[in-house]
C-alpha cells in the first residue's frame, strides 16, 4: 500500500466502513477496527510494547487446530485478570440449563405458550431470563436451551458473560442496546444478534419494557447454511454487521455475573470491564450482527453481529 496520488479523474471512498453507521458489513470476515488512532498494531499481533501501554490478549472462538480458526486479538486498558475477583454463587432460579428434567411434568406431545406477560417488577438481562426448554448436557456442551427474556431496566455497573455457549437473541418487542467488549450492539425487532460463548457485555434498555426469544447453543458456534437458497439467499452477508470497536475507561464499583457449567457466580471489581479495548483484529470474528431478516434468518461467528432485516 502506498500514499501516493490516485489516478486523474479516479474518486475514491471516503471511508472504508458500510453504509451503516458503527458497523462493518459482511458475514464470517476478518475485520479491523480500533477506537483510538494507532492503537491497532499492523503486521503483528502481539508487539512487545502495543500502543497507549494497551495489553494484547486474544478472544478464541475455536480450537486453535482448527481450520481457519475463529479469534480476535483485543488490545485492552487492563487486562483481563483484573477484571475478576473472587467469586460468590448466586441463584437465578428461572434460567436452566440442560439437562433439566422435572420428574412431575409430562414433556411428550404438542404444547404451546401464551406470550409470558410483562411484569411490574424490575428486571435485567439476567434476573428477566425465562427458560422453556432444553435438551443435550451444558456440561458437555452439546444441545441447546431455549428461554424468553423480559427486561424492562438497563444493567447499570453490571455486566454478564456466559462460558456455557453463545446466544442467538430474537427480538419480539422493544429495543436493547449490548454495550461488548468488541463493540456496541443496537437490536429491535426484525433483526437478530449472536452474542458469542465467552463475550462480556451490559445490556440496555432503549425502548422497554422488551421481551424476545433466546437461543442459547451450547456447542460448535452457529453457521450459514451450506449452500445458497434462491439465487440471492434468504440472506446477504452484507446484511450482516459487526460492530465498531468502542470502549469506556471509568472507575465504578461493578459486577460480572458469569454462567458456567449450568451455575452462576457473581464478582465485585472496583471498574467498569468496558475498559476494554481501543483496538480489536477479528479473524472469522464473534458477530453482533443486525440486519433487516427476512422470516427465516440463520448467523453466526466469533465476534458480536447483528443482521439486519429487509422484511
Amino acid at each position: 500500500m502506498t500514499g501516493l496520488d490516485l489516478p486523474e479523474g479516479m474518486i475514491r471512498a471516503a471511508t472504508t466502513l458500510g453504509t451503516h453507521d458503527g458497523y462493518m458489513p459482511g458475514w464470517a470476515n476478518d475485520f479491523e477496527t480500533e477506537a483510538l488512532p494507532g492503537a491497532l498494531p499492523q503486521g503483528q499481533n502481539s508487539p512487545q510494547k502495543c500502543a497507549y501501554g494497551l495489553y494484547a490478549e486474544q478472544l478464541s472462538g475455536s480450537a486453535f487446530t482448527r481450520p481457519h480458526p475463529e479469534r480476535t486479538w483485543c488490545y485492552r486498558i487492563r487486562p483481563s485478570v483484573k477484571h475478576v475477583t473472587r467469586f460468590e454463587r448466586i441463584d437465578v432460579p428461572l434460567w436452566r440449563s440442560a439437562p433439566h428434567i422435572l420428574p412431575e411434568v409430562i414433556s411428550l406431545g404438542q404444547y404451546r405458550w401464551d406470550p409470558v406477560p410483562h411484569s411490574t417488577e424490575p428486571l435485567t438481562w439476567v434476573t428477566g431470563m425465562r427458560t422453556v426448554t432444553t435438551a443435550g448436557d451444558v456440561s458437555t456442551q452439546t444441545g441447546m436451551a431455549a428461554h424468553i427474556y423480559l427486561v424492562t431496566e438497563s444493567m447499570k455497573d453490571e455486566y454478564f458473560y456466559s462460558a456455557d455457549g453463545e446466544f442467538l437473541v430474537v427480538p419480539q418487542e422493544g429495543r436493547l442496546r449490548f454495550c461488548t467488549e468488541l463493540g456496541v450492539i443496537d437490536l429491535s425487532p426484525s433483526e437478530i444478534a449472536i452474542l458469542p460463548r465467552g463475550l462480556v457485555y451490559r445490556v440496555e434498555v432503549l425502548e422497554g419494557p422488551a421481551r424476545g426469544f433466546v437461543c442459547e447453543n451450547y456447542g460448535v458456534p452457529s453457521s450459514s447454511p451450506p449452500g445458497p437458497i434462491g439465487a440471492n439467499c434468504l440472506a446477504n452477508p452484507r446484511d450482516f454487521k459487526t460492530p465498531v470497536a468502542a470502549f469506556e475507561d471509568r472507575e465504578a464499583p461493578s459486577t460480572v455475573t458469569l454462567k458456567w457449567c449450568g451455575q452462576f457466580h457473581r464478582t465485585r471489581i472496583g471498574h467498569s470491564p468496558s475498559t476494554w479495548s481501543p483496538g480489536t483484529a477479528t479473524t472469522r470474528p464473534a458477530n453482533t450482527t443486525s440486519a433487516p431478516m427476512p422470516p427465516s434468518a440463520p448467523s453466526s461467528s466469533t465476534t458480536p453481529t447483528r443482521r439486519s432485516s429487509r422484511c
